[in-house]
């Protein structure tokens, strides 16, 4: 495969993504952490980097911005739950078994 399709396809599987995490919705960022490791914000950050890597200005809010498809304080005001106690428990299992 040639390196332009690779990346062509890359991209796509990257804008699949970001549009089905914004439908998506109901699906917290903490059940994504417990359950992969990364979440919304991680893809934000990883879109920052590198954009930073690139020279390219992009800040975290603008990089949230690409991938919550509007302000994340919008978002988070429409659609963030309050983590219960077992989601706490179980991401604080996560940071321990990925501490090590």
């Amino acid at each position: 495969m040639q390196d332009q399709t690779r990346i062509e396809l890359e991209a796509a599987a990257f804008r699949t993504l970001v549009a089905h995490f914004r439908k998506r919705t109901d699906v917290q960022n903490i059940d994504l952490m417990n359950l992969s490791g990364f979440c919304r914000n991680c893809l934000s950050k990883w879109y920052r980097t590198a954009a930073e890597e690139r020279g390219i200005e992009l800040s975290y809010d603008d990089a949230r911005e690409l991938v919550y498809g509007e302000p994340y304080a919008e978002w988070k005001e429409k659609h963030h739950r309050k983590a219960t106690p077992e989601q706490i428990a179980a991401f604080k299992e996560v940071e321990k078994a990925t501490d090590s």
